[in-house]
Formats: structure tokens, sequence, C-alpha cells
């Protein structure tokens, strides 16, 4: 009987399972490394795109302060001005065209509208975490923390204003109030020295109280007004060298 001799299949040796298992780990490897740039370098383009939208929005805001700090000043001594004649019945009879004019535009205000709409952005939609640098993360956050404190000198004035305009109401005459307006609604004096419904001292005293408390609280808002507009050019400043932008 004839015996056949089976053939045997060499087994392989176990380096070469090793090179085949590193070969795969590499390339696994290789690949998760470049996702990774891929992923680091779209969230730092995005980090740029987002301090340079914020830029823009200071830029803003920069103008809307130096508007306002401009009228708070106007608004200050026209109250000035109306203070000194509502504690001096004399004098109020003698410039009738000035406090008529000082008691209506003195009070008007302009509310602050910042631009925030990238604050806003980086606050609610988390994006806040690609913001690396902890500094400027913390120099964003000072800057915007402190509208909550003018938002609430605002709500003041607004209450102390009403209760101005209750008293005024019984001391300024309508009909002149009205005569001063143009088409366009601008406030102009009245050239013929009118008079007020009352000279009486103690209503005047009255409406004089309300003034000096506004004027105490425009006082206040333009000292915030002014240290937000030094904070918004130092907060440009900052990204812009920070983020090296042109």
């Amino acid at each position: 009987m004839e015996v056949h001799a089976h053939s045997h299949t060499p087994r392989n040796k176990w380096t070469h399972y090793f090179w085949e298992f590193l070969m795969l780990f590499l390339a696994v490897f290789c690949g998760f490394l470049a996702e990774y740039q891929l992923e680091h370098k779209i969230e730092k383009d995005r980090e740029k795109q987002f301090i340079k939208s914020l830029v823009a929005d200071l830029q803003d805001d920069e103008k809307i302060l130096s508007t306002m700090t401009t009228s708070e000043q106007f608004g200050i001594a026209s109250l000035d001005t109306l203070m000194d004649l509502l504690n001096n019945p004399a004098m109020a009879k003698q410039n009738g065209d000035q406090l008529y004019y000082v008691a209506r535009m003195g009070p008007r205000y302009i509310p602050f509208a910042n631009n925030s709409r990238t604050f806003d952005q980086l606050k609610f939609s988390g994006g806040f975490r690609l913001i690396r640098s902890l500094d400027a993360s913390n120099k964003i956050m000072d800057y915007y923390n402190q509208f909550s404190l003018l938002r609430l000198l605002e709500s003041n004035y607004n209450q102390e204003f009403d209760n101005y305009k209750i008293i005024a109401a019984k001391i300024l005459d309508p009909a002149i109030l009205r005569r001063q307006e143009t088409e366009k609604g601008v406030i102009l004096r009245s050239p013929d020295n009118p008079a007020l419904r009352t000279y009486d001292t103690e209503l005047l005293k009255e409406l004089g109280f309300h003034t000096l408390q506004m004027n105490g609280s425009r006082r206040s808002k333009l000292f915030i007004l002014e240290s937000l507009k030094k904070g918004a050019e130092e907060l440009m400043l900052y990204l812009i060298n920070k983020y090296h932008l042109e």
C-alpha cells in the first residue's frame, strides 16, 4: 500500500502578525492625528472669526458711547440750569423761554442699545469654549458684565422721570410745550418769555427735588458710560494685538 505524505502550509511567524498590527495601528493613529489637526484648525479659525466679529461690535459700542456721553453731558447741564431757575421764582419769571426749554430737553435721554450679538452667540451657543485664552475670556466677560449696572441706573431714572412728569404737569403750560415742537419733533426755545401755570414756591421746590434726583442718576450714568467707552477701547486694542488682527 502506497503511503502519501501530507503537505504542510508553513505557519507565519509571530513577527508577521506584529508588523500587520503595527501598520494597521499606525494607519488608524495617523488618521486620528489628521482629523484632530483638521478639527483644531477649524476651531482656531472659528475663534478668530468670533474675535473679529466681537471687535466690530466693540467699534459700534464705542461710537454709540461717544454720542451718549455728549448727550448725558448736555442733559446734566440742562438739569443744573433748571434747578437754578426753580430755586428762584423771580429768575423763573424772567427766563420763561429758558425754563421751558431745559424742562423739556434736560430729562430726555437715549437708552443704551449696545451691539452684543457676538457676545450673546458666544454665551448661549457654547462658543466661549473656543476662546482658548482664559485672560481674553475674562476680559470679554468683565466688559459686558458692566451693562447690568447701567440697566439698573436707567430703570431708576425712568421711575424718577415719571415722578418728575407728575409735578411738571402742574407747572408747565401744555399749550406752550406743544408750541415749542416743530413738525420734525425738534424742541425750540419760545421767544416771548412764556409764563408758568403757577409760581407756587412749594411746587417749584418739589419739581426741583425730582430734577435733583434725575441729575444725580445721570451723573452716575455718565461715569458708567465713560468707563464703558474706555473699556471698549482697551478691549479692542487687547484683542487686536492678541489675535494679530489687521
